[in-house]
């Protein structure tokens, strides 16, 4: 791995330059009237159609963890890395469910961020706050993960991993980020965007080629899966267990049952997830996607394929075992000792852009959670435009750097439980968001204490979880009544129940609830094709007024929400629900029935 492929790192070099021009480019792609407005540099304008949010939401979800941390698992334990394909599978049929809602409410309330609309719908600052902070808590390990990618990449081409000074050994990956870091600081979601069309095609192109010959280069399927066989029955020196099966056994059934349902509910309502789905130019934009984006869902089944033909090779297993059993190898020391150089170069990178364009979409997620609802609302309240976005630009900045502490502190031998312990996190705002998209019965107080709760047992219970060589956040799986389940589908169902009976307890006592800002309008609210005029009236015909005796009816009464009780000024989304600057919904153009039905208070 101390040897460098001159042929393979031109190429990775190239692949990266061209995306970095395009990355700088990007602000001139679909320009915007003021890049100085967090809506447009944060959400790109709202304007993006199908085929752009296909690409964008593909560059969401199919990150380094596709390209690295599945084929890993796989290579290292078998079937159970297969979850992924599982949760990917049952993950849409939620998403074209909830959010169409959730794109509706956002787009009709101006609402940027997934704790903006929190805020608003339970009327609670504080909870709006604990959403804003687990998103950018639970976002912090899932950029980590894109630079272990990046980092296993570099590795194996042997830039950097020669040095003994840490600091020069992650110099590349430091250089690769600071230009990310650059072209998203100035074109925002554009970027990302943009780079994602050639980030899919080198994915597509790479996956084809490999899974068309690399198993005739291993003497076809049936070796490989043999030699894979034959490694996962023998024991683990470490446990004294098999390392694992290629197919999954009844023990661990559940696990995997609970990890495919866990990642599939807790997928999208990561911050990166949500905004991809703000970004979108209408509500039939996300259904759409959701329809097709299983097609990604093939495509991760290949790549896991992955790891059982890097275990068919002994070049592979000799170099992860030399690096000290890393299995985040495997995938590209395959590449290097199968592919041609020159392809082996476009496969790297597939991984590299790979990593880079999620990178950049959670680091602008995160800064927008950051701005709108902890620096706005705490600090600044009637923050300019203009200043919202610098400080955005800022936090995605510090993102970054605080994904770099992530992925320096934890071990990079079991990289996937760097995305695993984000949706132990990141799952217990599931009753905020989507709960909160259907109902109000929570009532605000009792989903802080149950969100709380949830938090406090799921990070307790991976600190104390061991595996990979680590004595601490070492798995993501803890037993409970005899069963391994995946501590954050344990957290959830904890912090639903201490909702559920608080809520009950609090409406006994009479306990007041929040304020709810949106409309039940807001929830089917769609984009109009284009500007919506208020109709000509008609001329007067020149007859004779009838004389009728004015029939005596009483005046309508008009219900009008009362504002927020907090210390702090109204906020723009309080604002909107009041009328103050904002067009009404006739003029926003509701196009579209709610087959849904309508979210009531």
């Amino acid at each position: 791995m101390n040897h460098i492929n001159a042929v393979t790192l031109v190429i990775v070099l190239i692949s990266f330059l061209i995306v970095t021009l395009i990355g700088f480019a990007s602000a001139r792609w679909r320009p915007a009237e003021d890049l100085m407005q967090l809506n447009e540099w944060g959400l790109a304008g709202r304007g993006f159609g199908t085929f752009v949010s296909w690409f964008l939401l593909g560059g969401d979800i199919y990150t380094a963890y596709t390209f690295i941390a599945v084929p890993a698992l796989v290579y290292a334990t078998g079937a159970a890395g297969f979850y992924a394909l599982a949760y990917t599978i049952m993950v849409f049929p939620i998403v074209f469910i909830f959010a169409p809602r959730l794109w509706s409410v956002a787009r009709a309330r101006g609402y940027v961020t997934p704790g903006e609309f929190v805020r608003g719908r339970h009327g609670s600052q504080g909870l709006g706050l604990a959403v804003a902070a687990t998103g950018i808590l639970a976002t912090m390990p899932y950029i980590a993960l894109q630079l272990v990618g990046i980092e296993s990449v570099l590795t194996v081409m042997g830039i950097g991993s020669t040095s003994g000074n840490a600091f020069v050994k992650d110099l590349p990956l430091i250089i690769a980020f600071g230009i990310v870091a650059a072209y998203t600081y100035l074109a925002g979601l554009r970027a990302p965007a943009l780079i994602a069309f050639v980030k899919d095609i080198l994915i597509y192109l790479t996956v084809i080629v490999a899974i068309l010959y690399i198993p005739g280069r291993l003497g076809g399927w049936g070796h490989i899966f043999g030699a894979a066989s034959t490694h996962l029955k023998t024991a683990n020196p470490a446990t004294g267990k098999p390392y694992g099966s290629i197919v999954v056994l009844p023990a661990g059934e559940w696990a995997y049952a609970t990890l495919a349902l866990g990642s599939a509910l807790a997928l999208f309502v990561y911050p990166h997830a949500t905004t991809g789905v703000f970004a979108a130019k209408r509500r039939d934009v996300i259904r759409r996607n959701a329809a097709m984006l299983p097609a990604y869902t093939l495509v991760l089944g290949l790549i896991a394929l992955f790891g059982y033909m890097a275990r068919a090779v002994p070049a592979v297993n000799a170099g992860v075992k030399a690096s000290g059993g890393n299995d985040q190898l495997s995938v590209p020391l395959l590449f290097a000792h199968v592919l041609p150089s020159w392809f082996a170069g476009i496969a790297d990178s597939a991984i590299v852009i790979g990593a880079l364009v999620p990178a950049a979409i959670m680091s602008i997620a995160g800064a927008n959670l950051f701005t709108r609802t902890i620096y706005k609302e705490l600090f600044r309240p009637y923050a300019s435009p203009a200043e919202e976005t610098r400080v955005a630009r800022l936090a995605s900045l510090l993102m970054k750097v605080g994904a770099l502490g992530f992925a320096v502190e934890l071990n990079k031998t079991f990289s996937i439980n760097l995305q695993l312990l984000g949706g132990i996190w990141i799952l217990q705002t599931f009753p905020a968001i989507v709960i909160g998209l259907y109902t109000r019965w929570f009532h605000r107080g009792a989903l802080i204490l149950g969100w709380a709760a949830g938090m406090a047992y799921g990070t307790v219970e991976a600190y104390r979880a061991h595996g990979g060589g680590q004595a601490h956040f070492g798995a993501s799986t803890a037993p409970v009544f005899g069963h391994t389940t995946y501590i954050a589908m344990t957290a959830l169902i904890l912090n639903l129940a201490i909702s559920a009976v608080l809520t009950v307890v609090f409406r006994r006592i009479g306990l007041q609830d929040g304020y709810d800002e949106t409309r039940p309008e807001d929830y089917i609210a769609d984009h109009a094709p284009g500007p919506v005029t208020a109709p000509r009236p008609a001329a007067p015909r020149p007859t004779a007024p009838r004389p009728t005796a004015p029939r005596p009816t009483a005046p309508r009464p008009v219900a009008t929400p009362s504002a927020p009780s907090r210390s702090s000024p109204p906020s723009p989304g309080w604002a909107a629900a009041n009328g103050a600057g904002q067009q009404p919904l006739s003029s926003r153009g509701v196009v579209e029935e709610d087959p849904e039905g309508v979210a009531r208070t």
